[in-house]
């Protein structure tokens, strides 16, 4: 039990008006009169000053749930009195609805496998319920943070647990937010399935293709990352809650272990379960990096479709300029008129942020030892960080720049009728020699395929037009 004492006298030796003392088994520290947090959070803040921001806010509500379902589980098994528990509940629901939320002040980054942040909680919670039941700021005279919040818990069960909570929680945010990009380059595809254009290999001129095709492709690598995504939530719903320090469940009652899982469920309404081994859940985190894989995976390809359609929409006199990029903002303080292609920027540097939270999340991953990882604050950070920043880059790819894509026909038709590649379509009808003829002297002459095959005589109009055109250079095969 951790004593509390408010102090009023001034004394400048000792604590003022503003803050009060307490006590844990390391000596004592003053404390904010004001705040809901006590010794244990005061000591993390002394401790762990790194990144100078809290935790992610879908892990505070995801751990303000699982003490919630705690509570609930020792108040229906008789292990807390009702009143206490009670009081404990409404603290829990006002923290998961936002309230209290700046009370949540330790650092993302810390030792101790999240140990500070979930005495964070406990502290709030405590002294927050203490406030429900008529007690004063600080006073935690009936309500314990470790006595009653943290009861038949350990950090080592509560703290994997909500990380997995507040994954599956973006993990279906994603989900949606890559399917409206998808759904927004299968318009795209219908908009441009007749505008043929110079399709590129090696950023060469290579056999012509449809920007609609183009497209189509990009819309399909995402739909391979929504069902990625989709999938993922079943790898995270298996959780150690129950198994306290080290998944053996010591100090925690049978019957609490078997129902505190169901309540959780019940609470945020996902098909959560208890791991059959706890002690293999505890100690290995492997299943965030699968999670993590499947992020970079789709990191990669907004990258990649990011990167093509700053490429085709390059110049857009110079470049180019096949696509025109809806322009969001002016790109220059000192050249007028310059349009910069930032969404699709922003979106790849988003990319390679998450490819980096990879990183750091296996390396964290890896870095547990025999019964316990100690750098699970650190792959909860970019784990969740990743999940968050690809939900916005595939909102605003989506919405500021994909829906707007346009088209420059023009263009696209000029240089599909200065590409040499285009012969490669007459191959079946002339064969490689002669087709690759056509080409030298195309090249030579400055003059296009089309000029030269009609130059020579070796089809008429009719013909190359029909050989040439966008559904005889676009179909599977030819005929």
């Amino acid at each position: 039990m951790i004593a509390r004492e408010n102090v009023n006298d001034e004394d400048a030796a000792g604590p003022s008006r503003e803050t009060r003392l307490e006590r844990d088994a390391l000596g004592e520290r003053t404390v904010p009169t004001t705040a809901y947090w006590g010794i244990h959070t005061a000591r993390a803040l002394e401790n762990f000053p790194l990144t100078g921001r809290p935790p992610r806010p879908e892990l505070i509500v995801a751990l303000a749930q699982v003490k919630l379902a705690c509570a609930r589980t020792n108040a229906e098994l008789g292990h807390v009195p009702a009143p206490i528990a009670q009081a404990i509940t409404r603290a829990c629901e006002e923290l998961i609805a936002g309230n209290l939320r700046e009370e949540i002040v330790v650092d993302a980054l810390q030792g101790g496998a999240g140990t500070s942040t979930n005495m964070n909680l406990n502290e709030v919670l405590a002294n927050r319920a203490e406030e429900l039941l008529g007690g004063g700021e600080g006073g935690c005279a009936r309500i314990e943070p470790l006595g009653h919040v943290n009861l038949h818990q350990s950090t080592n069960d509560v703290y994997p647990t909500a990380v997995k909570v507040a994954a599956i929680g973006l993990l279906r945010e994603l989900e949606q937010a890559i399917a409206e990009l998808q759904g927004a380059f299968q318009d795209c595809e219908k908009r441009f399935c007749d505008v043929l254009k110079v399709g590129r290999t090696q950023l060469q001129d290579a056999v012509p293709i449809s920007l609609g095709a183009e497209c189509s492709a990009w819309a399909e690598c995402l739909s391979r990352d929504r069902w990625r995504v989709f999938k993922c939530e079943e790898r995270l719903r298996v959780v150690n809650l129950g198994g306290t320090a080290v998944g053996t469940g010591v100090t925690a009652p049978r019957e609490y272990i078997f129902l505190v899982v169901e309540r959780l469920r019940e609470i945020t309404g996902l098909g959560l379960s208890r791991a059959e081994n706890l002690v293999d859940a505890t100690q290995n985190a492997d299943v965030f990096v699968e999670v993590s894989g499947i992020l970079k995976a789709h990191a990669v390809n907004l990258f990649k479709i990011s990167s093509d359609l700053r490429l085709l929409g390059s110049g857009p006199r110079a470049g180019f300029g096949e696509v025109l990029l809806p322009a969001v903002q002016a790109g220059s303080s000192l050249m007028p008129g310059k349009v910069n292609p930032v969404i699709c920027e922003a979106v790849a540097q988003a990319a390679i942020q998450a490819m980096a939270n990879d990183m750091a999340v296996t390396l964290s991953a890896q870095s547990g030892q025999l019964e316990l990882n100690a750098f699970l604050p650190l792959l909860a950070e970019n784990l969740l960080s990743s999940l968050s920043l690809l939900i916005q880059a595939n909102r605003i790819f989506a919405r500021r720049c994909v829906r707007g894509l346009q088209a420059d026909r023009d263009v696209c038709a000029a240089h599909l009728e200065r590409s040499l590649a285009v012969v490669t379509a007459l191959v079946p009808r002339l064969g490689y020699a002669e087709a690759g003829a056509v080409a030298a002297e195309a090249q030579q002459s400055g003059r296009t395929v089309r000029e030269v095959v009609l130059s020579r005589g070796l089809l008429d109009q009719p013909e190359l037009d029909r050989l040439l055109s966008v559904e005889s250079m676009t179909s599977l095969g030819h005929r």
